[in-house]
């Protein structure tokens, strides 16, 4: 639950799972609502967060519902991630413009003038900040009367064990706030401090007392490319009757990253919606035979390992957890900004 002592009530755009929703709290700020067009984000928004899980489109999300949700708190946070999709540079160059996502950032402008809360954040990839619409939200915000700053961060800063760069922004109407730039530090979380005492597992096999830690049956060809994979290394570690057809063409050297192992000792790459699909990254354990399960996955982005994303005794969908763990904001990131604004708050 968030904090009953704040003088900060936040409100978030597109929870998710509760990704940022959880780290704010974790900074002692108090989440009141999270609002997504996905259904699926309710049971772990409600049962982790324990604020109102909202089913809304943005589009048609009013002020008067954000202003019912904060009620008379004395300093609000309007937070928010929108769907990256049509920002991503996994798109490859897709001419994506005419997306209806691309208005999602408009809605958030909208709601921030209708409005006016004191505080405002907002998470992305990082290719957002060459696009217009982001400047446009930019100006909007100034337009305002916010001060504003963004810039790209980078997990392990953070504790995060996970080589994930994400743009974030913040605003304020109370003063000049800065977005938190911890000094690097060869000190990193490594995925073996955060996964390594969970209980192995073959491929195929699952934990009986977490429906998440379960790992998906391999095929014998990816099992044996699962064995010749080499933490860290790539398919051209492999042997010759291993590789797939596109390994083969000239452009295969541009899939290095695909049925890899990541490393122990390093934080994990990027944790996509599918990264408990060996094929789609370096996702294979850097030990066992197997792909990353989802409890992995969630708590190499931040999740805390007893996170509930389904309830107890349901099957978890592997599709469907893994878009609420790979979609969500890292928690550490969350925290990390709530910081800044408890911060700002306390000398306004």
């Amino acid at each position: 639950m968030g904090s009953e002592t704040s003088p900060i009530a936040a409100v978030d755009l597109f929870c998710g799972a509760g990704g940022l929703s959880l780290g704010l709290q974790q900074a002692g700020i108090d989440v009141v609502a999270g609002f997504d067009f996905d259904e699926s984000c309710r049971y772990a928004y409600e049962t982790n967060i324990g604020a109102e899980f909202v089913h809304a489109d943005i589009a048609e999300v009013t002020a008067e519902q954000l202003n019912d949700a904060w009620g008379d708190a004395p300093v609000r946070l309007l937070a928010g991630c929108a769907p990256c999709q049509p920002f991503s540079s996994h798109r490859r160059g897709a001419d994506t413009s005419e997306e209806k996502n691309w208005s999602l950032l408009q809605h958030f402008g909208r709601l921030v003038t209708e409005t006016r809360p004191e505080h405002v954040t907002m998470e992305n990839v990082v290719r957002l900040m060459r696009m217009p619409v982001f400047a446009e939200f930019v100006a909007t915000l100034r337009a305002s009367g916010y001060a504003v700053d963004y810039r790209t961060v980078h997990g392990p800063a953070f504790g995060l064990a996970q080589s994930r760069r994400r743009l974030i922004l913040v605003a304020s109407r109370l003063g000049v706030v800065r977005v938190p730039n911890p000094e690097p530090t060869e000190a990193v979380t490594s995925v073996r401090e955060v996964i390594g005492e969970l209980p192995p597992l073959n491929h195929g096999e699952a934990d009986p007392n977490d429906a998440l830690h379960r790992a998906r049956r391999l095929t014998p060809l990816n099992l044996a490319r699962m064995q010749a994979s080499i933490p860290g290394g790539t398919w051209r570690d492999w042997p010759e009757e291993l590789l797939a057809a596109c390994h083969k063409k000239a452009s295969g050297a541009s899939f290095q990253a695909f049925y890899g192992r990541m490393e122990w000792d390093k934080p994990s790459p990027t944790i996509t919606t599918q990264s408990f699909n060996f094929g789609t990254g370096r996702f294979g354990h850097p030990e066992q035979h197997r792909s990353l399960t989802l409890r992995e996955a969630a708590m190499l982005q931040g999740f805390p390992r007893d996170y509930a994303f389904v309830r107890e005794g349901a099957e978890p969908a592997q599709s469907t957890v893994g878009k609420l763990i790979g979609n969500a904001v890292p928690p550490p990131f969350g925290r990390a900004v709530g910081e800044v604004f408890i911060a700002r708050t306390a000398t306004a």
